[in-house]
């Protein structure tokens, strides 16, 4: 009962990306191939929204729930695993037409065949924890 509200919001976001259309296979496969804005446009709100958030936390000190300052902390060097995770991570959303997110949505509104994808996911991220300490960063 104490995470109702979690879930309800979770529940209004799918909603959201459903009647969008940014969980919709045919907008993503447009993005990929450069011909329509809708797909970016949505995804360069969601970046807008959050530089506007963090910007306004800052000068406002906000706190999380649990009275902590929100920040974000710094990121370590490495050009080449951002550009290696980002093209792995293009590649899968572009072969898939869904990213991690919109996964159990699109299983939420009857594509069943996401069960698949999902399994796909925790098991190529059960690897990852396998191998990370093997892997360059």
């Amino acid at each position: 009962m104490k995470f109702i509200k979690f879930l309800l919001v979770g529940i209004f976001f799918g909603i959201v990306l459903v009647k969008s259309e940014a969980v919709s296979w045919y907008r993503i496969y447009e993005m990929f191939r450069f011909q329509s804005f809708h797909m970016y446009g949505i995804i360069g709100t969601a970046i807008a929204s959050g530089i506007l958030f963090l910007q306004i936390s800052k000068k406002v000190n906000i706190k999380s729930i649990q009275g902590v300052h929100i920040f974000v902390p710094k990121k370590e060097d490495g050009f080449a695993r951002y550009i290696i995770g980002g093209a792995i991570f293009g590649l899968g959303w572009a072969l898939v037409g869904s990213c991690p997110g919109p996964m159990y949505i699109l299983l939420g509104t009857g594509v069943y065949s996401m069960i698949i994808v999902i399994a796909a996911a925790v098991v190529g991220t059960f690897i990852y924890g396998v191998l990370k300490n093997k892997l360059p960063h």
